[in-house]
């Protein structure tokens, strides 16, 4: 299985959505990028400007060698930006300030602030919640901007098959976009997956890919907030704005997966829950996924990941192959004999993203993680159905359902697409109860 055999449409819903929340027009924006010299600055934009949008700006702006500011920020939250930029500040340095080039009336806010950004950057950085960055993206690539956005890149079928559409014009635009699925920038990575390609573990066969641990931030009701704003502040605790955590957190090990098998699952099967409940904490996703997915050739990778305090932490993966076991930095052979072990430098992944592509855009060479961003997003989006539905579920079947969880047209005064019940906790998806949705059907010509 390969992109190739995806559905090529895109719904009337789909393409609403990958021209922005708000309905907004893009027209007058550039439809090529820039071309930038060696020696140029690279102007950086961004979007969302939380704990992961503002260490990663603070990345892009220390390239080794390369000329940087940042020059525009959107956030729905207008105090986010004040209190990232004083994050920005503070970890750059003295000797940076100056890098930093972003007056008050290059911040904008609310839900079409992402737009306005276009104007006065070359590459975006994007980390506004995974809900919104199908449209972030498509309306980037649309303006002819290079790209650095945050994993996953779609949580739902509708978001992969418009990230894939962006996906393909970025290409045809020669602009570059990074993913941060940064074990694929992990040298240590890098070289394992070298070694297995060598046919040092012999053919893949099967493998496991975890990540259990603890329960991730939770911020308390502020007085006289609404419904909406609550759900935006929790965003990792609501389906419509994180995709659950087997997408939102787990994409990075199933990523591997897809990654060092070279292909993706035909179907997944499984099962999930909700087993730890804080009614001070209500939530709307499940604290643990357990799934099976079946790749070409009889492949069988099974995941796990889990959110609840207890038991032991475990973030890995680890293939078995005809000839050797493949854990990452190391390769044995069955009896436990070392065939070979990483010992090279250890880089930092995250910072080496922005090296790689900041030289990508200098040089004008191909970079464009965003086809392998969005598959892998999916698959984790299978996987999701799988253990929601509790039965075993089809990659093209998936792929092809009506399935957009994120509301059109947002605003601060559009309903929560979920409220919580009497009790005060929100409702659980449970596989004796729960539907898939219908397919597309083919849009009308």
């Amino acid at each position: 299985m390969n992109e190739s055999n995806f559905p090529p449409v895109l719904s009337r819903r789909d393409a609403i959505r990958a021209t922005g929340l708000a309905g907004a027009t893009l027209a007058g924006m550039r439809s090529v990028h820039a071309e930038i010299g060696s020696s140029d600055v690279i102007r950086i934009g961004a979007i969302g400007v939380g704990g992961r949008g503002t260490g990663a700006i603070v990345q892009a702006l220390s390239v080794p060698g390369s000329a940087t500011k940042l020059t525009a920020m959107a956030d729905v939250n207008p105090d986010k930006m004040t209190r990232g930029l004083q994050t920005i500040e503070q970890t750059i340095g003295e000797k940076d300030k100056a890098k930093i080039d972003c007056p008050e009336d290059r911040r904008f806010s609310g839900f079409d602030a992402y737009q306005k950004v276009f104007d006065h950057c070359d590459l975006v950085v994007i980390a506004a919640p995974p809900a919104f960055r199908p449209a972030h993206f498509t309306a980037a690539v649309k303006a002819g901007k290079h790209v650095f956005m945050e994993k996953p890149i779609s949580i739902d079928a509708a978001g992969t098959r418009v990230c894939l559409a962006a996906a393909k014009e970025a290409d045809g635009k020669r602009l570059k976009v990074v993913v941060g699925l940064q074990r694929h920038y992990e040298e240590r990575y890098r070289q394992t997956l070298a070694r297995v390609r060598d046919g040092l573990a012999g053919e893949i066969v099967s493998g496991q890919v975890y990540w259990n641990g603890d329960r991730p931030w939770w911020k308390s009701r502020l007085p006289d907030q609404t419904e909406l704003q609550y759900q935006i502040r929790n965003w990792g605790h609501f389906l419509w704005l994180c995709g659950d955590h087997i997408v939102e957190q787990h994409v990075h090990n199933i990523d591997v997966a897809n990654w060092f098998l070279g292909t993706l699952p035909i179907d997944a099967y499984g099962l999930g829950g909700l087993q730890n409940r804080d009614p001070a904490k209500p939530t709307q996703i499940y604290d643990h996924h357990a799934v099976t997915f079946s790749y070409p050739n009889g492949v069988k990778i099974v995941s796990q990941c889990r959110q609840f305090p207890g038991g032991e932490g475990k973030v890995t993966e680890e293939f078995q192959g005809t000839k050797g076991i493949v854990r990452i930095g190391e390769i044995t052979d069955h009896k436990g004999n070392v065939l070979w072990k990483y010992d090279g430098p250890k880089r930092d992944p995250y910072q080496v993203e922005h090296d790689e592509l900041q030289a990508a855009i200098r040089n004008d060479t191909p970079l464009n993680n965003a086809h392998y961003g969005a598959t892998s997003s999916f698959t984790a989006v299978l996987g999701r159905y799988a253990s929601y539905s509790g039965k075993r579920v089809e990659y093209d079947k998936v792929f092809a359902l009506d399935d957009d969880l994120v509301p059109a047209n947002l605003s601060w005064e559009t309903p929560a697409p979920v409220q919580p019940e009497e009790n005060g906790q929100y409702p659980i998806v449970m596989p004796a109860t729960f539907k898939m949705p219908a397919a597309i059907k083919q849009p009308v010509s």
